[in-house]
């Protein structure tokens, strides 16, 4: 019996060490889903992995179903109007804020671009996938500050993570001038750290650093950012902080020669970069469309246009890679999410270098003949030749060409009334039409065997490409009084284009390169910001949208069964005229130069100051 009985306590006892054992082991369990600290820092393709996922901070890029564009006289977005342009933006409603923007958004991937940074420094893994790694940090991190300095001002530079037992989480403001140094610091050391490193499509380089940085030195040498301007606008001018929103003292050619020293290190390199650059003479229109194509498809010789780039897979399910769904035409079975203005296809030119002048009959009457080559290769437009139609359309439209007006069919006796299939009232879709009469076709991919609506592009969305960089420093150039040398690289894009030479000097001159600027970089983000930092918002920005009517009646005697855009069967009249105010009623007032900080951040945080005018 005591043998039973010390057996039973034996079984007991380690019984009870085995559950211990076990609950302990239950309670330490380390999750499947995620990897320890510990365990991504001590290894190589985790340690990579953590600093690829960066990147992700970049989003859809450019390729947004709502470009960057339709906040600008440039663009509208089909699918509701937008506060900023109203100016109806404050700290309780910020509007439509893209989230490469967003200030959580952004402090987020700040917090790890910190945390990589800290972890790597004392990293005992190989040197030099140390060195790339902690380059491509610092350039991330400074590209997420670019983001936010340039839509808020200055703004907290938090440079270490926090932890639990921080004692204070808030921090101030730094000035715009602290903002600028800082950036341009991590810049020069990303493109140290990546110097001559292999990296693979998308991720930073020692050359996006050094383009980035020109970048963010052209803008700080703006206008927008000069005391002595900044003063002339009255919301602005009696702010109390005018340090968070640029210098406090006045420095004009100091500051413009520092954008284009930087520019040039980059210009240094056309051997690598750049496409179609060195012509001596506009090139045939044919060509110029095509150059035009190439450059922003990034492909035949146009990849070399690229120095940073959000990249898409057709493998991959991404919002960017669903561009050609999201913003072809109704009549395609797209969205016509993002639209051109009229405002916007005014300010092609015509092939002869000369303005489109709506008080020329001959243009009024064929306005979309005989423009900018890159018109054609931007804009979808009424009789544009695209891709053939899908089953549904092809019986409608036989010839794929792009249908925006009101038209008649039947006989010029008896004619019948047709919508055109890309229009709001056509006969395969009506809820997304066009409001604008135009419709985008950059970055859309050509080819006709990829239809839109079911069909992942793989076109990437350019982030920083080499013809930015010629355009900044021919805007130094400008501001330096070089203007020899600002016509020698301005007629390079137009060349490239097959545009003409032009001879502007002084006024003329600067307004040529804001035109050519807008039109060559339509839909890649610069329109927002350059309006902003030339001080041009009131009378670009603050104009009413204009939009195009089309109708088409048939000619006495003709009769046609199908419709085509045909000058011999038909009269076109072209009739521009301003949105109804109801879809979006625009204005301009001066506050919205700076975007606001939420309510809820300057809740959160009681040393941040809010932005004249709200």
């Amino acid at each position: 019996m005591k043998t039973f009985i010390r057996n039973i306590s034996t079984i007991a006892i380690l019984s009870g060490v085995l559950l211990a054992s076990c609950k302990k082991e239950f309670l330490n369990t380390k999750p499947l889903n995620q990897a320890s600290a510990e365990l991504t820092w001590a290894d190589p393709n985790l340690s990579e992995a953590f600093v690829t996922e960066l990147y992700n901070g970049l989003h859809d890029a450019g390729l947004n179903q709502e470009n960057m564009d339709c906040i600008t006289d440039n663009a509208l977005y089909n699918f509701g109007k937008q506060n900023i342009m109203e100016g109806n933006i404050s700290p309780d409603n910020l509007g439509w804020v893209n989230n490469t923007y967003e200030w959580n958004e952004m402090y987020a991937r700040i917090r790890s671009a910190n945390l990589a940074l800290e972890q790597l420094a004392k990293s005992k893994l190989d040197k030099t996938l140390v060195d790339r790694l902690t380059g491509e940090a610092h350039f991330m991190r400074a590209y997420f500050y670019n983001q936010m300095l340039r839509y808020y001002g200055g703004v907290p530079l938090v440079k270490a993570t926090y932890a639990l037992n921080t004692p204070d989480f808030t921090i101030a403001r730094n000035t715009y001038a602290e903002c600028v140094d800082f950036i341009v610091s991590e810049l020069d050391a990303a493109s140290t750290l990546l110097q001559g490193k292999d990296l693979g499509k998308g991720r930073a380089t020692s050359d996006a650093a050094l383009a980035l940085k020109a970048r963010v030195l052209m803008y700080a040498a703006s206008d927008l950012h000069d005391p002595v301007k900044l003063k002339t606008i009255s919301t602005l001018s009696g702010y109390a902080h005018p340090e968070y929103l640029g210098y406090t003292t006045s420095d004009h050619d100091a500051r413009w020669k520092k954008a284009q020293d930087a520019a040039l290190v980059i210009l240094a390199k056309s051997g690598t970069y750049g496409y179609a650059l060195n012509l001596s003479a506009p090139a045939t229109a044919a060509d110029g469309f095509t150059n035009y194509q190439n450059s922003y498809l990034s492909r035949n010789g146009g990849e070399k246009e690229i120095l940073f780039a959000r990249y898409f897979s057709n493998s991959k399910d991404e919002w960017g890679a669903w561009y050609g769904r999201n913003n072809c035409t109704n009549g395609y079975h797209g969205w016509t999410s993002s639209e051109p203005t009229q405002n916007m296809v005014d300010d092609y030119e015509m092939m002869d270098g000369s303005k489109f002048d709506w008080n020329n009959a001959a243009q009024k009457a064929d306005p979309y003949t005989n423009r900018d080559p890159r018109f054609y290769a931007s804009v979808l437009y009424d009789g544009a030749p695209w891709k053939p139609r899908t089953p549904d359309g092809a019986g409608i439209d036989p010839y794929n060409e792009i249908q925006m007006g009101t038209y008649q069919t039947g006989s010029s006796g008896s004619p019948v009334a047709y919508f055109g299939l890309d229009t709001r009232n056509g006969p395969i879709e009506n809820w997304n039409g066009t409001r604008t009469g135009y419709a985008i076709r950059k970055f859309m991919d050509p080819n006709p065997a990829i239809v839109d609506q079911n069909t992942r592009s793989e076109v990437p969305s350019p982030l920083i490409r080499y013809t930015e960089i010629v355009f900044n420093y021919v805007e130094a150039c400008i501001e330096l009084g070089q203007e020899t040398e600002a016509r020698n690289w301005l007629n390079k894009i137009r060349f490239r284009s097959g545009m003409p030479a032009i001879t502007d000097a002084g006024a003329a001159l600067k307004e040529r390169y804001r035109n050519e600027r807008n039109v060559e970089m339509m839909f890649e983000e610069q329109r927002f910001y350059d309006a902003r930092r030339w001080m041009i918002a009131p009378t670009t920005l603050g104009n009413k949208v204009r939009i195009m009517k089309i109708t088409a009646t048939l000619k006495a005697g003709k009769s046609v069964s199908v419709y085509r855009h045909s000058t011999d069967n038909y009269n076109y009249t072209y009739t521009v005229q301003e949105l109804d105010p109801g879809v979006e009623n625009r204005t301009w007032k001066d506050r919205v130069y700076f975007m606001p900080i939420s309510r809820d951040e300057i809740n959160k945080n009681n040393k941040l100051v809010q932005n004249p005018g709200y």
